[in-house]
């Protein structure tokens, strides 16, 4: 039985460690010694402590299993440790030790029991508190305001001094000895700071010196462990310990902790790190590492054996090992996955059942075409493309066995106006181009020339009629891309002029006066970084540096409604396909859902450790995926407000998301000039495509879901076979214990196209209807 599952009436909390001082027996359980006196050593039953119980309900036993390295002290003491033991001067102290550390933390229920229980007199603690008052050193001297004055130098003599690693002592085959010291962790800072680099460095050549099929997993250790022992050394005011500790190691580190390491430079004193949010999070927050049980097996042995407790309270209190059976992952296995700010996903993480598929299409009955419109489509009527637009996971009018209730979220009931619009995109699609690796789409780009106030975001409206325009003189810019000109609606008094029962009302209402071909919207403070337009085309969002997001009429062009709730700049923001609601998120971490007729967000979803930079709906409006400067990617239940799944791999900020449009696959594109592909419904990474050779701000898939278009600040659009990398994916990869797929590295034959512009960043991508392929960004002479 551990320290932790006692549950008797006597016990007492001490620093989240659970005492229960009931007898003398129970005393020596607490502060076992290393070795007593006669040279006799207790034996000790080796148990795993999981540092956070599992949620795996189907009983496998292996999943989100994390454990502590140090032994707990078993579940019984050895009969020697049950006898009374007054007489002997190192358990007398052990004893006082226990009776001041209780009075000190005003346990006096506890100091009562034990006393009597060990005979000793009521003054005992007043008379005895000096006795010993010039011994010890090392971890109980640095105590001092843990345990405090005479109670300190009463604990060094059961913990002896930690600046230098005790010779582990004899014992019999089987047996494990339990570290004092680590069960006093909570209170004291341990060990000699000039010795952090001799710990560091011995675990190091340890790791060197393994089978390489180990070498890999358990170099995962590294970066955390530098990390945390280096934040450790700053904390405590050990500053030129922890110059030499940066520079001896951090070049050990893999290349793309580059940045994360500069910024680690700059912190060389405990001030720094209170204004630093990102380090204190990474100090707050368990780093996940996922390792298999052979690899930890042989970790643990070495670090009992050494018996280094600063690497094993680290472990204990930052590190988060999720243990798997199988063989150990390959180097290449484990950097595809890497990199993120809190290392690895936890498998329970992607365990919860994801509704990815479509929800049923209402009953719209789609009108005959002329006849000279049937008569164009040479190769074949419209119902004969029909099948292929469903088959590619579009739109289906059956019911998704993937898909959530219709009534999982209150969505919008559809106008009549919806309904003219969906079936002109009904009509569309019959006319859409099939794209393949020998059919590619043609690339329409929309420069913006002599864009002097700093063009910072677009978005194309779902017929591609609007184009709009985000800037950093805080202004957003409306054009029509065809020739239709905007125009607002009349005012009042000259609406009540019009016959409201006419049946061009709709065109009555819109002043000719006005018309023009683009409109400039003022209200922001900020540079404007985000913007979105509704899928009836009524409404514009734009979210902005001044922490504001704006609701804009396209009648009228006015600010409808401003909402307030994020306290720092806002980065995206996104309308749901099904209108009404929208996302956004930004520097203060959190993603708001909203509705547009609600001035308070309706959930926050909360957990990202850095900004959030990018949002993007899923097709169904059930889930909502967020991209952040902590190099993950997280999907959130709009109905539930929770995480259900998070995708590490990225080696920079996310600025980039598009899911599929059958919203079974999800594409994401960073600082590190990588795309890589996601499967929503097993958690996986399924691809990697690599080409790029600057920061990714835009992905976008083909309406059937065939192509992938990535734009990128590198001046290029470049195509990629998205439904290849699907297809050459292994489905057994799906089902194994592991969770780990094998990628191959294929982007080369994934790659359809690149297309240079003469000095255009691409920062938005839109696909037609007819699978025409928009783009656009703003020249850079």
């Amino acid at each position: 039985m551990t320290l932790h599952e006692y549950h008797q009436s006597g016990d007492r909390i001490l620093h989240g460690w659970r005492f229960p001082v009931l007898n003398l027996a129970h005393a020596h359980f607490i502060f076992k010694m290393a070795a007593v006196q006669g040279g006799l050593v207790d034996a000790v039953e080796e148990k795993d402590i999981k540092t956070e119980p599992s949620n795996d309900s189907g009983g496998n036993n292996n999943a989100g299993e994390a454990r502590l390295l140090s032994p707990s002290p078993g579940s019984s003491a050895s009969a020697g440790s049950a006898k009374s033991t007054t007489g002997a001067p190192e358990d007398q102290s052990t004893l006082l030790a226990v009776l001041q550390f209780l009075k000190k933390n005003k346990l006096t229920e506890s100091v009562d029991i034990l006393r009597r229980e060990a005979g000793l007199p009521e003054d005992v603690l007043d008379s005895k508190g000096t006795d010993s008052s010039g011994a010890g050193s090392g971890a109980a001297a640095d105590s001092a305001d843990a345990a405090g004055g005479d109670a300190s130098s009463l604990l060094s003599r059961v913990t002896g001094s930690s600046s230098a690693p005790a010779p582990a002592p004899t014992k019999a085959p089987g047996e494990d000895q339990p570290d004092v010291n680590v069960v006093l962790s909570a209170y004291s800072q341990q060990g000699d700071p000039a010795l952090y680099g001799v710990y560091y460095n011995g675990l190091k050549r340890f790791i060197e010196s393994v089978l390489d099929c180990h070498r890999a997993e358990l170099s995962q250790l590294f970066y955390p462990l530098f990390v945390h022992m280096y934040l450790e050394l700053v904390y405590n005011n050990h500053e030129n310990e922890a110059k030499v500790f940066f520079e001896k190691f951090s070049g050990d580190q893999e290349c793309y902790y580059a940045d994360d390491l500069r910024v680690l430079s700059s912190l060389t004193k405990k001030e720094h790190m209170r204004g630093n949010e990102t380090l204190l999070d990474f100090r707050t927050s368990k780093f996940v590492l996922r390792i298999s049980r052979d690899s930890y097996q042989l970790l643990k042995r070495h670090l009992q054996e050494r018996q280094n407790n600063q690497i094993w309270n680290i472990i204990q209190e930052h590190l988060y090992i999720d243990i798997f059976d199988g063989m150990p992952r390959s180097k290449s296995q484990i950097d595809a996955m890497s990199g993120s700010l809190a290392g690895e996903a936890k498998r329970e993480a992607n365990k919860a059942k994801v509704y990815y598929g479509l929800l049923k299409e209402p009953e719209i009955e789609l009108p005959l075409d002329d006849e000279d419109e049937e008569a164009e489509n040479e190769e074949g009527k419209p119902k004969k493309k029909k099948p292929k637009k469903d088959s590619m996971g579009s739109k289906s009018k059956k019911q998704d066995p993937n898909a959530p209730s219709q009534t999982r979220i209150p969505l919008p009931e559809l106008k009549d106006s919806d309904k003219l619009d969906k079936i002109m995109y009904m009509k569309e699609a019959t006319k859409r181009i099939r794209l393949a690796p020998d059919n590619l789409p043609s690339i329409c780009f929309y420069s913006f020339l002599n864009a002097y106030q700093g063009l910072t975001a677009v978005d194309f409206t779902d017929d591609s009629s609007l184009i709009a325009g985000g800037f950093a003189d805080s202004t957003v810019r409306v054009w029509s891309v065809t020739p239709k000109k905007l125009r607002k609606v009349k005012s009042a008094a000259d609406l009540n002029l019009i016959d409201k029962e006419s049946d061009d009302v709709l065109e009555r209402i819109m002043d000719e006066k006005t018309a023009s071909e683009s409109k400039i919207l003022y209200g922001h403070s900020g540079p404007v970084y985000g913007i979105s337009f509704s899928p009836d085309r009524n409404y514009l969002l734009s979210s902005s540096e001044d922490g504001t997001i704006r609701l804009w009429s396209l009648q009228t062009f006015t600010c409808l409604v401003g909402y307030k709730g994020h306290n720092y700049p806002v980065w995206d923001t996104q309308f749901s396909p099904h209108g009404y609601y929208f996302i956004s998120g930004g520097h203060d971490r959190v993603a708001r859902l909203w509705a547009t007729d609600h001035y308070q967000p309706l959930r926050m979803f909360s957990g990202h450790l850095a900004d959030i930079t990018c949002t993007r709906f899923h097709p169904n409006s059930n889930y909502v995926a967020t991209g952040s400067s902590d190099r993950t990617i997280r999907l959130w239940d709009v109905l539930s407000g929770n995480c259900v799944r998070i995708f590490t791999g990225h080696k920079g900020p996310i600025h980039a998301l598009a899911f599929s449009p059958n919203g079974k696959y999800l594409a994401s594109g960073a600082t590190d000039g990588r795309v890589l592909l996601w499967d929503i419904g097993h958690g996986l990474m399924i691809g990697e495509l690599k080409g790029h050779t600057d920061t990714i701000y835009s992905l976008k898939f083909s309406r059937d879901g065939e192509i992938l278009a990535s734009g990128s600040m590198d001046y290029t659009v470049r195509l990629w076979n998205a439904m290849k990398a699907y297809d050459d994916l292994e489905t057994d990869d799906f089902t194994a214990t592991t969770g780990h797929v094998h990628l191959q590295d294929n982007s080369q034959e994934l790659l359809l196209g690149t297309y240079m512009t003469k000095s255009t960043p691409v920062i938005h991508l839109h696909f037609t209807r007819r699978n025409l392929l928009l783009a656009a960004g703003a020249y850079n002479p």
